[in-house]
């Protein structure tokens, strides 16, 4: 790709990873969104978008990349710029759907702006994972029909901009992933009375929604998933190949060997 490319970071390891091998491009972080890179960004107000939008034309910015973890900022319309009071009922209307639909706004206005959007897989393509059993023992025959089942879950609630993440043990949905993501959703297995369990280990399946535009908010796990997979008791994970990105790989994929799981990335 050629071009000057901006970060958008937010928080976590992934814009850290992709500035580390993009150190040209031009790091930007909005106020109320916590980023480790903000020491070494240019720093915007939300509310202020016009000045975001010349910042990025005025550093030859052509393409730009969203990373990190998004919370949804508050934002204070006395101080609306022209651009953001223009934009306003737009990014409104959006922020009543889903973070899918919110997020595909989001990229139109950039877009409008001359600035094409790329996703972080494609700047960093290491992020994401080829088919195959990277970590652990081949899923028993039992595991297998959970895959299955959570499979069979996502697809029929991704219409509904939901989640990226399913548990099932034994056949039973013991949750699904909401707004308050993978670790809150493992944290809930995790307390899940051992009559419903009963006995089964269990899996957590990750895949992007269908139709889910990947520039934005690809699903992802790292270090931390691993951990409270491990935490809830499960037996392994498994992530949609080349759709679910692996953060701090090497570290990723020894957790899991030291806990005893598996992590499969299949075509889902």
């Amino acid at each position: 790709m050629s071009g000057k490319l901006a970060i958008l970071a937010c928080a976590g390891a992934l814009p850290v990873a992709i500035a580390n091998a993009n150190p040209d491009a031009m790091i930007i972080t909005l106020e109320g969104i916590p980023s480790e890179l903000e020491g070494q960004s240019h720093r915007h107000r939300l509310e202020e978008i016009g000045a975001l939008f010349a910042a990025m034309k005025e550093s030859g910015v052509d393409r730009m990349v969203f990373a990190g973890s998004l919370v949804r900022p508050a934002l204070d319309p006395s101080a609306f710029d022209a651009e953001m009071a223009a934009l306003a009922p737009r990014l409104m209307a959006a922020l009543q759907m889903g973070d899918d639909g919110l997020l595909r706004t989001v990229i139109e206005v950039f877009e409008e702006q001359g600035f094409s959007v790329v996703g972080a897989h494609q700047v960093l393509p290491s992020l994401t994972a080829e088919p195959g059993l990277h970590v652990g023992p081949d899923p028993d025959e039992t595991t297998k029909a959970d895959i299955t089942r959570a499979t069979e879950i996502l697809q029929g609630i991704a219409p509904l901009d939901v989640g990226q993440g399913c548990v099932v043990a034994g056949g039973q949905c013991l949750g699904i992933e909401t707004v308050q993501g993978t670790d809150a959703l493992l944290q809930f297995v995790a307390g899940t009375p051992p009559q419903f369990r009963r006995d089964y280990r269990g899996v957590l399946v990750k895949a992007a929604k269908a139709g889910q535009d990947l520039r934005i908010d690809m699903p992802t796990i790292g270090p931390r998933t691993i951990e409270s997979a491990a935490g809830a008791g499960l037996a392994g994970l498994v992530i949609e190949a080349e759709k679910v990105m692996i953060l701090d790989r090497d570290t990723t994929l020894q957790a899991a060997r030291d806990s005893g799981l598996f992590l499969l990335a299949a075509d889902i």
